[in-house]
């Protein structure tokens, strides 16, 4: 069974910087994707960046450029920097585990980014 911690979020004024991080406890062998997703009030869940364990990233259009995300010690963490927040990224931010047999959630960390 894998559990993830995720730590950071909180509330910043627009044009600032906040980093998450998500670890994941257990083992995790073969292919997955690590990253995270995010959930504004009446939306729906979106992808926002993701690594894959071959090293291959990819982001939302809307965060390219802005936010980076990093593993960090080996495959268990995973880090999202993100630079020059905007309002309109305001979320719940989620990190998820998809592996060869089992897909992982985080309990969700909130982002608000408003002056």
């Amino acid at each position: 069974q894998v559990h993830l911690a995720e730590s950071g979020g909180g509330l910043v004024q627009p044009g600032g910087s906040l980093r998450l991080s998500c670890a994941a406890s257990g083992s995790i062998t073969g292919i997955y994707i690590m990253g995270w997703y995010r959930q504004a009030p009446g939306k729906q869940r979106t992808l926002v960046a993701h690594i894959i364990s071959t090293g291959t990233k990819e982001y939302a259009d809307s965060v390219k450029g802005r936010f980076t995300i990093s593993r960090d010690n080996g495959p268990n963490t995973v880090r999202l920097q993100m630079n020059d927040l905007k309002p309109e990224d305001t979320a719940v931010y989620y990190c998820s585990l998809q592996t060869m047999t089992s897909d992982y959630w985080g309990q969700g960390a909130q982002v608000t980014v408003s002056s």
